[in-house]
């Protein structure tokens, strides 16, 4: 299983009129593969829409696109509102259970570290004896690491139902014996964003 993450930055004001161009169409490409989720930025780096694709390999994730172009439905005509596109292509962890249909927000927090080239393994690890005390608490939507594009970045992805439970989960999971993972030694920085489920996301 991988995970195309498709960011895109747009022009200000241009949100909801994009989204509705984005859903209109979205059930013509479901009939090739279906969406994981989509999210649009509130804290961070505004004006985002971040939608994410599940496919079993790069070569179903080849095929499914071509077919998807080739049917005239896709993409959706939304060019007139973005500035930037970035796609990357995201392997789960070990731990992650894959992406379905949920309510669990509707505030979801991304979290990004990067690390020193050759630590992911490592990382991987340490995470993985510390996930299940974490997850009590609240779960976790998704954790993978990069494989094509920006490489050695390690996103977590958690869902709270407002602000306020996202504070109090942290401060409970700081009290955690083995959280956060000792992974400092091989961190060289962190950046997040809270975002919002758009209408038609499968993730709410």
């Amino acid at each position: 299983m991988i995970y195309e993450v498709r960011t895109y930055r747009l022009r200000p004001g241009t949100l909801a009129a994009c989204e509705e161009v984005f859903g209109g169409r979205l059930g013509e490409r479901e009939k090739f593969s279906k969406l994981g989720a989509f999210w649009h930025t509130e804290v961070g780096q505004l004006n985002e829409i971040i939608h994410v694709w599940p496919y079993d390999s790069l070569d179903q994730r080849i095929e499914t696109r071509t077919r998807a172009m080739k049917s005239g439905a896709w993409p959706p005509p939304i060019g007139e509102f973005i500035e930037e596109m970035k796609s990357e292509i995201f392997i789960p962890t070990p731990f992650m259970e894959p992406l379905v249909p949920k309510q669990h927000g509707p505030v979801y927090e991304i979290r990004t570290y990067h690390y020193k080239p050759g630590s992911i393994p490592v990382v991987i690890e340490r995470w993985k004896s510390a996930i299940e005390s974490r997850t009590k608490l609240s779960p976790l939507t998704a954790c993978w690491f990069s494989d094509i594009g920006d490489l050695n970045k390690f996103v977590h992805i958690w869902p709270y139902a407002s602000l306020d439970e996202r504070s109090r989960v942290r401060a409970d999971a700081a009290k955690l014996p083995a959280w956060p993972p000792d992974t400092k030694e091989f961190l060289v920085n962190q950046e997040n964003k809270i975002v919002a489920p758009s209408s038609f996301s499968p993730l709410q």
